[in-house]
């Protein structure tokens, strides 16, 4: 079956995808998915708790912060797992994303506590910095300086784990340039709606709220300068994820096409079904591939070329997972539409991989931008 495949000497990674299998074995991942989405909320806490324990939530943090400090091959690795098991916390955008932005802020006492809660479990830290959609009339972030620190002013879209977050971490404009702040949730007005996997989304709005000087973590020349190697991590994480999705996808639809029979002999044996089975696995190793693709020139160092590797891995993977999940639907037939059959579940959550950090075709058009830039 297709899975990423990695030089893993030391066997360090396969430990990893086998402590993913035992997790699974005592947190379902679809029983999870269903609960959350009953439940109306964005985060399982105890869940988080575990993959604290785990060592999960500061896996990409360096060791003088307290993380383990592994880089992008160990996070893939583990964002694939959780994929195949659908375990479908936010870890992407509340540890790895969270993770690039604290390990880049200068030291500091409050930098040092939000570190230290990611690690233990104990602090749920949600990113608010997406911009409003161009046709809504809402005022993106702006933080103007006063009294030593800032006013923070404006919306953020789209923003994980908003409802169960302990700490907010926002990034706005400022006159000068970007700057990160430690927000209290109380601070924001929360609104929130559930996502096409049932987790709520919410948006955040700050009607000048004070934030102190001790509570500014990092200044940047840019919102770009500040965010671009936060989203690289993340994107490669969700393009992990995703093709984690694909693939078990796939293998939970040769195995339904193998039982299911139909005039006498499994559907399996039929030439259009393998036909399709067959499309479907070229998907899912072209989705694995384009992620150890993406991990191996980033190891290289050329930072235009890993950005592009990133950029391809996430549309890849995305309308891989997307399109075999899809068609395991189909070939499920009649009970591939139920809410009991957990193949709908995979689809779900493919679709909202997909739309974080950029949907396939928008990440095209700015790998061909990136491309063709001097």
């Amino acid at each position: 079956m297709p899975q990423m495949q990695i030089d893993d000497p030391q066997g360090a990674l396969a430990l990893m995808r086998e402590s993913v299998e035992g997790f699974a074995s005592h947190h379902p991942g679809p029983a999870a998915f269903r609960a959350r989405r009953a439940a109306g909320g964005d985060l399982t806490a105890s869940l988080w708790r575990a993959f604290a324990e785990a060592g999960w939530t500061g896996l990409m943090l360096p060791e003088e912060l307290g993380g383990l400090g592994l880089g992008l091959a160990e996070q893939a690795v583990l964002s694939e797992a959780l994929g195949r098991e659908l375990i479908a916390e936010p870890l992407a955008m509340c540890a790895v994303f969270s993770s690039a932005l604290l390990a880049e802020a200068p030291a500091s006492a409050e930098r040092d506590r939000l570190c230290e809660g990611l690690v233990s479990g104990q602090t749920i830290l949600a990113v608010a910095w997406r911009k409003p959609l161009p046709h809504t009339r809402a005022a993106p972030l702006h933080a103007r300086p006063g009294d030593g620190g800032y006013r923070l002013q404006g919306e953020a879209h789209f923003v994980d784990a908003a409802l169960s977050a302990t700490d907010l971490l926002v990034v706005a404009e400022t006159p000068e340039g970007a700057v990160l702040l430690s927000v209290p949730p109380a601070g924001a007005t929360i609104a929130s709606r559930a996502g096409v996997d049932g987790a709520a989304v919410s948006t955040l709005s700050f009607s000048g709220l004070e934030v102190a000087a001790s509570r500014v973590l990092a200044k940047a020349a840019s919102l770009e300068a500040m965010l671009a190697k936060p989203i690289a991590c993340a994107r490669l994480a969700l393009a992990a994820e995703l093709s984690g999705l694909a693939c078990r996808a796939l293998e939970m639809t040769i195995a339904y096409t193998k039982d299911r029979v139909q005039f006498g002999k499994p559907i399996a044996s039929f030439q259009v079904i393998q036909h399709r089975l067959v499309e479907m696995w070229s998907d899912a190793e072209f989705a694995c591939a384009s992620v150890v693709n993406a991990i191996e020139t980033a190891a290289r160092g050329d930072a235009k070329a890993s950005e592009l590797a990133i950029l391809a891995a996430k549309a890849r993977a995305g309308d891989g997972a997307f399109s075999i999940c899809r068609r395991a639907i189909h070939l499920h037939g009649a009970m591939g539409i139920t809410d009991e059959s957990n193949i709908g579940l995979y689809l779900k959550r493919a679709i909202a991989l997909n739309a974080t950090l950029g949907q396939p075709e928008d990440l095209r058009l700015q790998f061909l931008a990136l491309e063709r830039a001097a």
